[in-house]
């Protein structure tokens, strides 16, 4: 991977990005793409956008626009309540799995005048030497789970965070043998960056481009695709390419008959069913052979459980295709994936929208 990208890649993982809290990492994805975009902007809620303009065109002309999209927002925690000793309780932002949280370490972004630093707490695990084994076996539900961020007592706790500040785990990015990778989010700080990426290389042959490319970073999919329906009404893209991480199956333990088979390097996943458009995945396919890029298909006949299921269905319909990272042990603190897959996403989608001639519409004649 290019050194610039690389970089870019590692500050957006491990900068703290929640649901409802992705302003930093935004800050970190919109001066990335600034220098190449020939705009950027953002909304109210901070989804964030850069665009690059076919040459040539006349100011205010109608011109084929193309999103290439992707969610900036990670899962992690939420103050809810102090007990009188100071621990502290949570929500959960997104999907957590309680029992693999226990003894992992947290990082708060307080909202308490004056505490600038993030606070650092870690989550409970009472020692195996003292632990109660006529429970043994039974999962511990999250409001179960208790954090300690060193506090004597409540009031010590609440001048440090307040209820509703958001939390993170303390995991940073890892480089590993083989160009892989490991992150806490790489769901979807990776959506984000192929998004820049394949804007980045548009930009390269911007001489040549026909359409119009605006890269989107959403927020909030962890807690609804909320980010994805408000930029689908505001922007009104011809086209949605999407991004999202996807399951790398070939580890131990997964059933293949119900999940299906995908491995980790073994090239993009591109999505068949009824949220991604027949013409625009024929088109994603298309332009992978022509770049020899391995893909592997997957099979999503219902909801893709993506940015997807929310921009399709808007607007009277908007063509969308999905191109997901395949990615092992994903929701947890160690999200893996292999950084040429990734790579490959950027290109597929710089591609596709190098492929249009602006005048496609990608309606079938029925």
């Amino acid at each position: 991977m290019r050194p610039d990208s690389l970089t870019f890649l590692r500050t957006l993982l491990d900068t703290p990005s929640p649901s409802g809290f992705e302003r930093p990492g935004q800050q970190v994805w919109l001066s990335y793409v600034r220098p190449f975009a020939d705009k950027v902007w953002n909304d109210a809620y901070g989804n964030c956008f850069a665009s690059v303009e076919p040459a040539g065109v006349k100011p205010g002309a109608k011109v084929m626009t193309v999103a290439l999209c992707g969610h900036a927002d990670e899962i992690g925690l939420m103050v809810n309540h102090f007990d009188s000793n100071g621990y502290i309780y949570c929500r959960s932002i997104g999907g957590i799995d309680a029992g693999s949280i226990v003894g992992k370490r947290i990082q708060f972004t307080s909202s308490v005048p004056g505490v600038k630093n993030p606070v650092l707490g870690v989550i409970g695990a009472t020692a195996i030497h003292l632990q109660d084994k006529s429970g043994e076996g039974k999962v511990r539900k999250l409001h179960e789970l208790y954090i300690d961020i060193g506090a004597k007592d409540m009031a010590a706790a609440q001048a440090m965070v307040n209820i509703g500040d958001p939390g993170v785990f303390l995991d940073g990015s890892m480089l590993m043998g083989d160009g892989l990778i490991i992150a806490r989010g790489l769901d979807n700080r990776i959506g984000t960056f192929a998004a820049a990426e394949g804007l980045r290389l548009a930009a390269e042959k911007r001489g040549e481009l026909k359409v119009r490319v605006v890269a989107v970073s959403t927020v909030q999919e962890e807690v609804g695709l909320r980010g994805a329906a408000m930029i689908a009404e505001a922007l009104h893209p011809d086209v949605a390419l999407v991004t999202d991480v996807g399951h790398a199956t070939d580890s131990p333990g997964i059933n293949h008959a119900q999940h299906g088979h995908f491995k980790l390097g073994g090239g993009p996943k591109i999505s068949i069913g009824g949220s991604m458009q027949p013409e625009v995945v024929q088109r994603l396919f298309d332009v992978a052979k022509q770049k020899d890029i391995p893909v592997q298909r997957t099979a999503a006949p219902g909801s893709s459980g993506t940015d997807t299921d929310a921009i399709f269905v808007r607007r009277g319909g908007i063509p969308s295709g999905l191109v997901s990272l395949p990615i092992r042990y994903m929701h947890t603190t160690v999200e893996m994936t292999a950084l040429k897959d990734l790579e490959q996403i950027g290109e597929i989608f710089a591609g596709f929208c190098m492929s249009l001639k602006g005048d496609e519409t990608f309606v079938p004649k029925l």
